[in-house]
């Protein structure tokens, strides 16, 4: 895994959401990675992009760092827009199809993707405290973190590309965050993810 696609999927809402840490992340993330001899090429979807060009980057990349804040329990719905303008037109490229075949009833659903090669990470910020998760009385009813970002996942996955292990930070409003210590963190799960 040499070639890595950095997509900041942050969407500016000012004064209140600024994107700087996501920034930070990203800042840290490609320090990370140029250090260690990968070539990194990055998409900033609030900044625009080209539907063709993003395919093209896509099949470049050996892995994705798809870094994004959640909002009300999602991606950025500029973020979604980017998926629904990027992956949908990608048929043939990204993906096949479905999978499923009128001719083979063992082929299912979601097993169409031609990104069996390429694997993807997902770092998350939040607002809520990291305890909401896998937690049976927390507001997530039980859910991991990944559960809760399983729409995602499955984007990717519905492409044929793996999971890697997700990084997230927590309670990003409070005002008490290390970010010296949470970006060793995060360093931490880039090394476990891509250094072998």
């Amino acid at each position: 895994m040499k070639n890595i696609l950095i997509i900041n999927g942050h969407q500016k809402y000012e004064g209140f959401a600024e994107g700087n840490l996501t920034k930070d992340y990203i800042s840290k993330a490609t320090e990370f990675f140029e250090s260690n001899d990968f070539t990194v090429k990055q998409t900033v979807i609030e900044d625009g992009y080209n539907g063709d060009e993003e395919i093209e980057k896509l099949l470049w990349a050996d892995a994705i760092l798809f870094q994004y804040p959640v909002y009300w329990m999602g991606v950025p719905w500029i973020t979604k827009k980017y998926f629904d303008e990027v992956f949908t037109p990608s048929q043939g490229q990204l993906y096949i199809n479905d999978g499923r075949s009128r001719d083979d009833a063992s082929k299912k659903y979601g097993s169409g993707g031609l990104m069996k090669d390429t694997k993807y990470m997902l770092s998350l910020t939040y607002n809520c405290p990291e305890s909401e998760f896998s937690n049976k009385d927390g507001f997530f009813e039980g859910l991991s973190l990944d559960e809760a970002n399983f729409g995602v996942h499955k984007i990717f996955q519905f492409c044929g590309a793996t999971a890697l292990e997700t990084y997230s930070v927590h309670d990003v409003y409070k005002g008490d965050m290390n970010l010296e210590d949470e970006l060793s963190k995060f360093e931490d799960t880039l090394k476990r993810n891509f250094i072998k």
